[in-house]
């Protein structure tokens, strides 16, 4: 489930773009095969640096559209030290979706329709959150993309909120909320401070966003989800021996670690491990 987030820094994913092209103050990234010198050509992508500005050209297919592109480019460029930073990995996975089509909102229908049909036959851990998540009223946090809150609202006696502390990526997702007919409520703020009264859903979702905080401020945000949670709270994190950078992962954890993290809470606490770690906390 680990993947890109669009930036806190709030690059607009459905902005205008000139027609192959997307351009930011320190990305360049157009459709289409590289013209003149590159400094690397891989499977999927070719990249050149000018000055301090990194310019990649790619083939895509809006077919080939799906989060997968997230694990192409941290294969293929970072994870053999060509590019480094999450704030880089996310502009550019920004810039790859953006232009594949002349208009942003299409190229991301089409990249969120991929992935749900992904996810629905391929992906456990999303498979498994569905299983923990029960119906009712469920705040997921972090949403980023909301692909878990939209599959949950589109189940029978389910209603969802998603944060995200990106306003990019709500305004992304109320677009594709719309667009497919699911309603998701979303909201912008900081996971340790969810503007909501107590006890105010049924089950809060944290599935892959530990991993994205630093220690104290994911122990606050635990101790929010407490606050807000009537019955459940389902926690997950992928078990990796090192924080995988380009995703933006700050720290690793291990069932021991979330059992800690459980017990601290004074809830019934069980943990497991299927695709990744799992904490679940109930009243």
């Amino acid at each position: 489930m680990t993947g890109a987030r669009l930036p806190v820094a709030d690059i607009d994913p459905l902005a205008a773009t000139p027609r192959g092209r997307y351009e930011d103050e320190r990305v360049t990234v157009c459709r289409g095969r590289p013209v003149g010198p590159t400094t690397l050509r891989t499977a999927h992508f070719g990249l050149r640096r000018v000055g301090r500005r990194v310019e990649l050209t790619h083939d895509l297919h809006v077919s080939e559209l799906d989060n997968d592109l997230a694990e192409l480019l941290e294969t293929e460029l970072f994870a053999p030290g060509w590019l480094a930073g999450v704030d880089l990995f996310e502009r550019l996975f920004t810039g790859v979706v953006m232009s594949t089509m002349d208009d942003p909102a299409q190229a991301w229908a089409h990249f969120y329709r991929n992935t749900m049909t992904r996810i629905a036959a391929t992906r456990p851990v999303y498979q498994r959150a569905m299983e923990l998540i029960g119906p009712g009223h469920v705040l997921d946090v972090n949403a980023c993309f909301g692909f878990l809150a939209l599959r949950l609202a589109a189940r029978p006696r389910t209603t969802v909120i998603a944060t995200d502390g990106s306003p990019g990526s709500m305004r992304l997702l109320d677009r594709m909320a719309g667009l497919f007919g699911t309603p998701v409520r979303t909201l912008i703020c900081d996971p340790a401070r969810v503007p909501l009264p107590d006890d105010a859903v049924d089950t809060v979702s944290l599935v892959h966003v530990l991993e994205h905080l630093e220690p104290e401020h994911g122990a606050a945000v635990v101790s929010e989800a407490v606050r807000l949670a009537r019955k459940r709270i389902v926690v997950a994190v992928p078990i990796e021996e090192q924080p995988n950078a380009a995703y933006g992962h700050l720290r690793t954890f291990t069932l021991d670690d979330l059992d800690r993290l459980g017990a601290a809470t004074g809830l019934r606490h069980r943990t497991e491990e299927y695709h990744s770690g799992w904490l679940t906390l109930d009243r």
